[in-house]
Parts: C-alpha cells; structure tokens; sequence
C-alpha cells in the first residue's frame, strides 16, 4: 500500500545556512560640523530610507537606535570638462542617525600626536629620526648644497 507523503519542499543550500546580505554600501563619515555625541553621520545611496538604514543598523551591528533624519545632498555641477560641458557629480544621501539614551559615539585618534623631543621606543621612529637627520643641511657650510664639494 502506497502511501502519499508530502515532503517539504527541498530549497537549494538548505534554508538554516542562508545568509542574507544587504544590497546597501553604508559609509560613516567624519561630519565638517560638530555633532552631538550620541549623533553620528552616514553617507547612504538614495534607494535607502531611514527605515532601512535603522534595521540595517540595529540587525546586523547591534546598535541601539532612537531617531534617523536624512537629507539629499546634490552634487556640484561646477565643474567642466575638456569640451566645456558640465560635469556634475553624483547626488548622494547623508542620515543623521541618533543613537538610544546613554549611547555615544567617537572618531578613534588614529594618528596621535607626539610630543616634539620625546624620545623615540618604536625602532621604525628612531629608523625615520636618523633618515631625517642624514637629509638635514650641515649648517656648518653656509647654504652650499651637499653635492658641491669644499
């Protein structure tokens, strides 16, 4: 006696080991402005919303968000090209994206300033130091370039 079993349906890749990607690019930007230290500044392609952009911050990254204002920027038409036809570059969307109470948010210093005189531990520094002393004039020699021979 046959029996009629419906299976599930088989999904290529089995559907527990499907990973979902976004089809957005969303690049954090240093804002020209001060900002709030809770707010911090997107450049997002037109296609997206604000809604897209708090789902696609709070699911993948896990980041607690409480408002998103967003805007157009339209891109400079200033310039011209070898024909003297306008070039305008492209438009773009920037987002403001608030985070949730007690949250904050700060560019790292990448590039700390040393103090002048410090002496150097790293032995690429002391490597560079020693570089920019050899390319130093001798002030013994009075402006004359090195490759002039006294």
């Amino acid at each position: 006696m046959a029996r009629n079993v419906l299976y599930p349906l088989y999904q290529l890749g089995g559907p527990q080991l499907r990973v979902f990607r976004t089809n957005f690019f969303v690049r954090l930007v240093r804002p020209g402005q001060a900002q709030p230290e809770d707010t911090v500044q997107f450049r997002i392609p037109l296609e997206m919303t604000r809604v897209d952009l708090r789902n696609y911050l709070e699911r993948i990254y896990n980041v607690p968000v409480a408002a998103v204002r967003t805007r157009v920027q339209h891109g400079s038409g200033r310039k011209r090209d070898h024909r003297n036809v306008r070039v305008k570059k492209p438009d773009y969307k920037v987002a403001y994206v608030q985070l949730a109470h007690g949250q904050t948010f700060s560019f790292p210093d990448l590039f700390p300033e040393k103090a002048p005189g410090a002496p150097a531990d790293d032995p690429q520094d002391q490597l560079l130091q020693e570089q920019k002393q050899k390319l130093q004039r001798d002030p013994r020699r009075g402006g004359v370039p090195p490759w002039f021979g006294l």
